[in-house]
């Protein structure tokens, strides 16, 4: 059973490899509102997992330890489990799903893990995890659905507590309900006023599935940015935890997930990974209700593969009207490409590609088609731009949204 007591003895025996991380305020994003951030995505491996990963593996016997342990995960779970085995002297396999992105898989070897690459998805990586535990008699270090895990997860409820005594609400990112079962079971048991909300990816919305029909649900399949937190079936322990003590779970977009990866770099100078980044976004969006309330959004994790970042990118800044790209058609004479160039000039866009192309064989002989890729400032920007190019004669005939 989880107890206080746990959560203080997870908290006490953490204090040797994870940190305490800041909980900041974020007025550039949320001037309206008084919304702070806890800043895991600064924690030891980039991510809140280390905690619940070292503190059920301190808990193992000195027989299990010698046997050693075997974890399944894609990224941060995976970097939790090799760090505590690498302090505790433990023997660590991690089966990574092969298609793992290569910066994460380096990062759990170069903590002294031996990684197993396995063809397929994380439900052939799982089998093959537990194949080896009941081969060798290691212990299987689950990623969310272990008591000892959500204790150690629950030591950030202390941490917010400590750091902001009178907060008011609560958002956290929910993939298999770890994290919020371990934070809202302490929150709730030292501060029964304060509301917990979840966050899943709309993608991936298992939790709140498994809610809505008061019973645990697996998806079919999932598909998001976040993926951190892709998870097709909760835990039996999480799910009675958020039943108990969650006030709601929402679903943010993967478009509104990208919006927030942004605002956090450009207005806090932090960097999410998308799993990390849907408590922001949530309250961005207005999927929780945050006004006139002191607001912890708990940023979980910042591994995010910086090929992926760029697109995320370029994703957020399309969605914010910063970014724009269409396509008109034109006559093939001088001085048109002038013209435009002035026109997006006059009204203060940037120009940041250009290609021009002759008419194919199923167009006018005398016709060509003009892409603009153009840096602006928002989207009734784009609609000025827009309108005066139509106005002096020019047709939009594609655009990218």
């Amino acid at each position: 059973m989880l107890t206080l007591d746990t959560v203080y003895q997870a908290a006490f025996t953490l204090k040797q490899v994870a940190r305490c991380t800041d909980l900041i305020r974020a007025p550039k994003m949320f001037p309206d509102n008084e919304v702070y951030l806890k800043t895991e995505n600064l924690q030891t491996t980039g991510s809140f997992k280390v905690r619940g990963a070292y503190y059920k593996m301190s808990r193992l016997t000195e027989e299990q330890k010698k046997k050693g342990v075997v974890a399944c995960s894609a990224g941060n779970h995976a970097q939790g489990v090799a760090l505590a085995a690498q302090r505790q002297g433990i023997e660590a396999i991690i089966c990574i799903p092969e298609g793992a992105p290569i910066s994460k898989v380096e990062a759990t070897r170069a903590m002294g893990a031996k990684v197993e690459l396995v063809k397929g998805v994380y439900d052939d990586a799982y089998e093959r995890a537990h194949q080896i535990c009941e081969e060798t008699g290691k212990t299987m270090i689950h990623p969310f659905d272990d008591e000892d895990v959500i204790a150690g997860q629950g030591t950030l409820g202390l941490e917010i507590l400590d750091q902001l005594p009178d907060v008011d609400v609560v958002i956290v990112p929910v993939g298999g309900g770890g994290l919020i079962s371990g934070v809202a079971y302490v929150l709730k048991m030292l501060k029964p006023d304060v509301r917990i909300y979840g966050v899943q990816a709309s993608g991936a919305p298992s939790m709140v599935e498994s809610l809505a029909h008061n019973r645990i649900e697996a998806l079919k399949s999932v598909s998001t940015v976040s993926d951190g937190i892709a998870v097709k079936c909760p835990g039996e322990h999480t799910f009675e935890y958020t039943q108990k003590y969650v006030d709601g779970v929402v679903t943010v977009t993967d478009d509104e997930v990208a919006c927030a990866i942004l605002d956090l770099m450009e207005k806090q100078k932090l960097v999410a990974e998308g799993a990390g980044a849907v408590a922001v976004a949530a309250a961005m969006f207005n999927k929780v209700d945050i006004k006139g309330k002191k607001t912890v959004c708990l940023v979980s994790g910042g591994n995010i593969d910086v090929t992926i970042l760029s697109r995320v990118i370029n994703r957020a800044l399309l969605r914010e009207g910063r970014y724009s790209d269409f396509t008109l058609a034109l006559q093939d004479k001088p001085g048109q490409l002038a013209e435009i160039s002035s026109i997006v000039a006059r009204l203060g866009a940037n120009v940041v590609g250009v290609y021009h192309e002759k008419g194919g064989s199923d167009t006018d002989l005398n016709s060509c088609t003009l892409r603009l890729t153009l840096e602006t400032r928002d989207h009734a920007h784009i609609r000025e731009i827009k309108e005066q190019l139509k106005a002096a004669g020019y047709q939009i005939i594609a655009e990218l949204v």
